[in-house]
């Protein structure tokens, strides 16, 4: 699939849910670098947010312990790895996509001595072997660390998670990024895309400064140090000009630079071996700790926070207890010392800021700042010597050098998720390593036929992508050709080395010559291969295909009109037309294929096949006549002329015949499938039966790990249970509740589960923990359940009795009410007393029917009785408080007397003499909901009904919170009832609003909020 790589604005802006049939919208990114990664999240109401781990970390390593039947992640693995380093694997990201044979290989092998690797027969990569039986990929190791991302993830978000977008350093290359593809497959996480780790900083630097961004170019280097690798990345932002929305903020990389070994854990490892070199001096011991992977671990784990300590202090007290042999390590080591020792690191800071520019064809003096990123760029050195290199005066570090990655990430997640929508924000990635088509053809050169090797660019180096490209072959026979990695002269001699394979797939196409068997009459146009460069920077073939044309004669006009017209009036045949050929429209071979826009090649390579060929359009010439001057040949000239101008109008007349003609005519393109057949050259992907033995494998795992932690979980418990239980037994609330005999058998109970407990409890399965849990919990059911009694009916008493008494003062209320000013009827009334007395009865009955029963006994009065005699008690009140706040039918008489305030003789006057009866019912329900706004002369007319009317007001606040909600409704439901009169309902709606703020804002906020939510549906 190809999509347009659109990027959108801040979240905290304008995030906003769009319509989706799935149960889960959030989506993730995973910041994946070679030592740490971090976890971003973005769903509905949560923008843009860093997942804490399980340690409530904001970033997690990447580390994998597997042992026989445990398997630990992140920081816990790191634990396991001082006690037994050959368990755990870190810094995988060096191995992916990597031969046994490659150099980098051989640099792992020699940090992280305790691991055996071994060489898959298969593809000829690594694997971690630790016993026949365990025997992981890179790969499969990486998909674990996916999946417990994922899970991260989806506990931060509290829901499930699919989609992610992954960060990549920008120098991996097609077999590295199809490895963390495979790796995310057997996690079974879709990746939206594997987006460079600078752009995704590049993205994050911008979305937060959108009003910064304007037509004039500005370029930008972000210096990224980390742990593996260091790159440079310089970026120019600017507004530009789109079809679909307009102007918009766009990032392009122009430069890139970068150094694959230069990081800070390199200066880890030296200081590990410093550390190492000032043990064995001081002779504890007579082993060389060197050969001691445990004691290394430590070393290195001391290393790493002796660099960040280094880093703000000048001399730090490095110290191990039990180094070896229970010798422990105390040494001091100053910041120069530390210096030294990585002084060549240091020397290589510069060389990613000149690769850069040096790709970017850019000058210092073009670059407005740089912006540092990545962790170890806070160590003073590598400022001092960056700083030096740029020559400015300062270095910009207004971001988060280590989550400004994993926010434009997850930005990016979000904005090629459907459930979200934001404002664009351009993006032109680049490609670092060009590609190119080798192919073979035929030429003749003498009178003889000769092969000639041919090399076309298909992707040329910073070209920017997603793009999709046609190449054309002239071929007419069954061929085959090569994709591989073009002129890489700008790499080092140790990057080229570890680059693996320059050559990537070969090409095979059979069915060429078939084709045009089927199509003889047509006319040749060559085999089209399209290529997409999809947004995760990895090269696709999409499709090969023979083009043919055909010329399909087309009607005229006049033809087609008269035809229309014989029809219509009943001319034409109602039998098809055969003779008829119905206009073909062109067919395109990619719909999303680009043209290409390069520098013109070499004319040696413009005359090879897939080259497009150019017509030539031929200027048509005009002779001048010269003048004469004898007027003897007037006539000649005269009759020369008309007959010039005769001839002149057979050849326009000829020539307009000509262009109709041509004009009548249609080009029909016809594509036929070629076979295409595969090899790749560099790393073979993994085969659909291994993919689906690495996801069992993977899902296995998981599976003991979740019922490992099942297990877990019913063991505490259970043990807290035990603990819990037997502590109670001792505390008078539940002492009073439990005869003797019974405390004696659960206390024996308690006592014999938790002897069983220490000699076979934590070796037993989860179903005999689970049988002692469920055994011991209804043994104790009944004592619980009366402490629990107990403890509510305070407060369930004390609710009932309120009830009680508001219910009661309501009732008197309304009686005192004239009948002729009545609300409610006499059934209703007498329906809430007897519910008022039929409770009361039962409340004094049941009290005093428990106060003779034993505390040891079930309790007679229950907490859900007393909940369901409220909640009776509760909907009776209700029911008269809805009825008597729905407006009242007016009198005639108080009609007539009420005054109009101005509002409303405006709308008298305004009608229609003649109409009154109509006029009536639309001015009448005006002045009542105006009198029940509380005017004065409302109130001194019908004071009976008033005053309980208010105090029935107060009684709803106080005693339901809610009644005020309902009552809202029960006045909109009228207005429903009553078509008639909505217009005058909406105006005395408002004026009620005015004089009830409350009310205003029951009614508008929701009114209000969907609004707001459509302006910015359509808005975006």
């Amino acid at each position: 699939m190809r999509r347009k790589l659109t990027l959108w604005a801040p979240f905290c802006l304008v995030l906003a849910l769009l319509p989706s049939q799935t149960a889960s919208v959030a989506v993730m990114s995973v910041d994946l670098g070679s030592e740490w990664m971090k976890v971003a999240i973005v769903k509905p109401g949560v923008p843009m947010e860093i997942a804490l781990n399980k340690e409530s970390r904001r970033k997690t390593p990447i580390a994998v312990c597997l042992k026989e039947n445990e398997r630990l992640f992140g920081d816990s693995a790191l634990g396991v790895s001082v006690k037994n380093p050959k368990f755990v694997y870190r810094h995988l990201q060096s191995l992916l996509g990597k031969k046994h044979d490659n150099p980098q290989v051989a640099v792992y092998q020699k940090r992280f001595p305790e691991h055996h690797l071994v060489t898959d027969e298969s593809r000829g990569t690594v694997l971690f072997s630790n016993s026949e039986e365990m025997q992981y990929s890179p790969e499969e190791l990486l998909g674990m660390v996916l999946n417990y991302s994922r899970g991260l993830a989806q506990d931060f978000a509290e829901q499930p998670i699919k989609d992610a977008v992954i960060t990549v350093p920008v120098f991996f290359n097609q077999a590295e990024r199809r490895a963390v593809l495979q790796a995310a497959q057997m996690a079974s996480v879709k990746v939206l895309q594997l987006i460079n780790d600078n752009t995704a900083v590049a993205l994050n630097y911008g979305v937060f400064r959108r009003k910064d961004i304007n037509s004039t170019a500005q370029n930008i280097m972000f210096y990224d140090m980390g742990s593996g690798s260091t790159t440079a990345t310089i970026v120019t932002y600017q507004t530009v000009k789109t079809e679909e929305s307009g102007s918009q903020p766009q990032l392009q990389i122009r430069g890139v630079g970068f150094d694959r070994s230069l990081g800070g854990f390199e200066m880890e490892l030296r200081l590990q071996d410093h550390l190492a070199k000032l043990f064995n001096e001081q002779k504890k011991t007579k082993k060389d700790v060197r050969e001691n992977h445990r004691a290394m671990a430590k070393l290195l784990k001391e290393a790493q926070r002796l660099k960040t300590v280094l880093s703000a202090n000048a001399e730090f007290m490095a110290q191990v207890e039990g180094l070896l042999d229970d010798m422990d390590f105390k040494a001091k080591v100053t910041r120069v010392e530390f210096e030294t020792l990585c002084a060549d690191l240091f020397e290589r800071v510069p060389g990613p800021v000149q690769d850069a520019l040096s790709s970017a064809e850019m000058s210092l003096d073009e670059i407005e700042q740089v912006i540092l990123v990545g962790g170890s760029t806070r160590v003073p050195k590598v400022q001092e010597v960056l700083l030096k290199a740029v020559g400015k005066e300062e270095l910009g570090k207004n971001l988060n050098a280590d989550e400004a990655a994993a926010m434009g990430a997850v930005y990016q997640a979000a904005a090629l998720s459907k459930a979200f929508k934001v404002q664009p924000f351009l993006v032109r990635e680049a490609t670092v390593f060009p590609i190119q088509v080798e192919f073979t053809s035929e030429m003749e050169e003498d009178g003889s036929r000769i092969l000639k090797h041919n090399k076309h660019i298909l992707f040329q180096r910073m070209a920017p992508y997603p793009q999709s490209k046609v190449f054309t072959f002239n071929h007419t026979d069954d061929f085959a050709f090569n994709i591989n990695y073009g002129d890489l002269s700008f790499l080092g001699q140790e990057d080229l080395s570890v680059f693996g394979s320059l050559n990537l797939t070969t090409v095979q196409l059979s069915g060429v010559g078939s084709s045009f068997q089927k199509h003889t009459d047509a006319e040749y146009k060559g085999i089209n291969a399209s290529f997409n460069m999809n947004e995760s920077g990895v090269l696709l073939l999409d499709r090969v295909v023979s083009v043919f044309e055909t010329v399909v004669e087309e009607e005229s006009t006049l033809t087609k009109l008269g035809n229309t017209i014989s029809n219509l009036f009943g001319g034409g045949s109602s039998e098809p037309n055969t003779n008829v050929t119905e206009p073909v429209q062109d067919e395109k071979v990619h719909p999303e294929s680009v043209k290409e826009q390069e520098e013109a090649a070499p004319q040696e390579e413009k005359q090879e096949p897939g080259e497009e060929q150019q017509q030539e359009e031929v200027a048509p010439t005009h002779e001048k006549t010269e003048g004469v001057d004898s007027k003897a040949d007037l006539q000649d000239e005269k009759e020369g002329a008309k007959s010039g101008e005769e001839e002149k109008t057979t050849e326009e007349a000829a020539k307009t015949e000509a262009e109709k003609k041509a004009k009548h005519q249609k080009k029909n393109e016809i594509y036929e499938d070629v076979t295409v057949e595969l090899q790749v050259k560099d790393i073979l992907n993994l085969h659909l039966e291994a993919v689906t033995s690495s996801n069992k494998k993977l899902q296995d795992l998981t599976d003991r790990d979740l019922k490992k932690q099942e297990r877990e979980k019913t063991l505490n418990s259970l043990e807290a249970f035990l603990f819990d239980t037997q502590d109670k037994m001792y505390q008078e609330e539940y002492q009073a509740v439990v005869l003797e005999e019974e405390k004696e058998t659960i206390l024996a109970k308690l006592s014999q589960v938790s002897t069983w407990m220490d000699e076979d409890g934590y070796s037993a399965s989860t179903k005999e923990l689970r049988e002692k849990l469920r055994y011991l919990r209804k043994l104790c059911r009944d004592m619980f359940f009366r402490v629990e009694e107990r403890r509510k009916w305070p407060g369930h008493l004390a609710t009932l009795e309120s009830m009680l008494n508001r219910s009661s003062f309501f009732l008197r209320s309304s009686k005192l009410v004239s009948e002729d000013d009545r609300i409610f009827t006499d059934v209703e009334l007498k329906t809430l007393e007897k519910v008022i007395n039929e409770t009361s009865t039962w409340k004094n009955n049941t009290v005093a029917e428990q106060e003779k029963s034993s505390p040891t006994e079930q309790p007679v009065l229950l907490s859900k009785d007393i909940e369901s005699k409220w909640a009776l008690l509760d909907r009776e009140v209700n029911y008269l408080l809805n009825k008597a706040v729905k407006p009242k039918a007016a009198k005639p008489k108080a009609a007539k007397a009420a005054k109009p305030n101005n509002n409303s003789t405006t709308e008298r006057s305004s009608s229609k003499a003649n109409s009154s009866k109509m006029e009536e019912k639309v001015i009448l329900p005006k002045e009542e909901t105006k009198d029940e706004e509380g005017t004065v002369k409302v109130q001194q007319e019908e004071p009976p009904i008033k005053e309980p009317t208010g105090q029935n007001t107060d009684l709803l606040s106080q005693s339901q919170p809610t009644d005020k909600t309902a009552s809202t409704e029960g006045t909109e439901d009228v207005q429903q009832e009553e078509p008639p009169i909505k217009e005058p309902t909406g105006q005395n709606t408002d004026s009620l609003s005015q004089s009830q703020p409350s009310d205003k804002t029951t009614r508008t906020e929701p009114t209000e909020r969907n609004q707001s939510e459509n302006h910015k549906g359509d808005e975006l």
